[in-house]
């Protein structure tokens, strides 16, 4: 069995098990994430959200819930009489074989759940406590370097950072800006949710609770 089947095999037992999957990866692969998230969802789960974890940030974690209404479960029960080997090398829904890339069916739908990962993630960095933290890193160096009677090296350093983290803020909302209207073209909700954080949600889902994203 190779590292996809291994994968596929992995998230199936979670799904099996447990009401709350969780998916773990590094970011610069999102795309393989999204493939597997699109994998659960033909099982009755339903994408939450994701986040960077880990002590760099480098792990990307994506959270997706099962959906206890009836037509997720009558979703999970043709996958599972149509694929009746997933996770134990046959095919997977939505999935070339031995692979976690999409199918020409499934492309569009794991490209939207990866635009929502990315949108997600993206917000969470740019909300008011990151933009802190980020100036707040500024601020020392340059008290650091003043401490230290390094004078132009403050100004010209304070400069450069404080330069760099406006261009990144700015690239960053231009980013979002182009996912957000791929998604709204796709026909998701734009919603805000207890966090002040813009999110991006299915027609009919709601925010993710202490169990679902689906309780009222």
């Amino acid at each position: 069995m190779g590292a996809s089947d291994r994968r596929i095999a992995s998230l199936l037992r979670q799904i099996a098990t447990q009401d709350v999957v969780v998916l773990r990866q590094e970011m610069a692969i999102a795309r393989q994430i999204a493939a597997q998230a699109y994998v659960a969802e033909q099982y009755g789960f339903e994408y939450g959200e994701a986040r960077r974890e880990g002590p760099r940030k480098q792990v990307l974690a994506v959270y997706i819930y099962r959906d206890p209404r009836p037509e997720a479960r009558a979703r999970e029960a043709a996958t599972i009489a149509a694929f009746p080997e997933a996770g134990r090398g046959g095919a997977a829904p939505g999935l070339q074989p031995g692979t976690l890339k999409p199918t020409a069916e499934a492309e569009e739908a794991v490209d939207r759940i990866k635009d929502r990962i990315g949108y997600d993630v993206m917000a969470k960095a740019a909300d008011a406590g990151q933009k802190a933290v980020a100036w707040g890193m500024c601020g020392v160096l340059v008290v650091v370097l003043l401490l230290a009677q390094m004078y132009v090296g403050a100004l010209v350093g304070g400069a450069a950072l404080a330069a760099f983290l406006l261009g990144t803020f700015r690239v960053g909302e231009a980013r979002r800006q182009r996912i957000a209207q791929r998604l709204t073209a796709a026909g998701f909700t734009a919603v805000r949710d207890e966090h002040g954080r813009d999110r991006f949600l299915r027609p009919g889902q709601q925010l993710p609770g202490h169990v679902n994203p689906f309780a009222g």
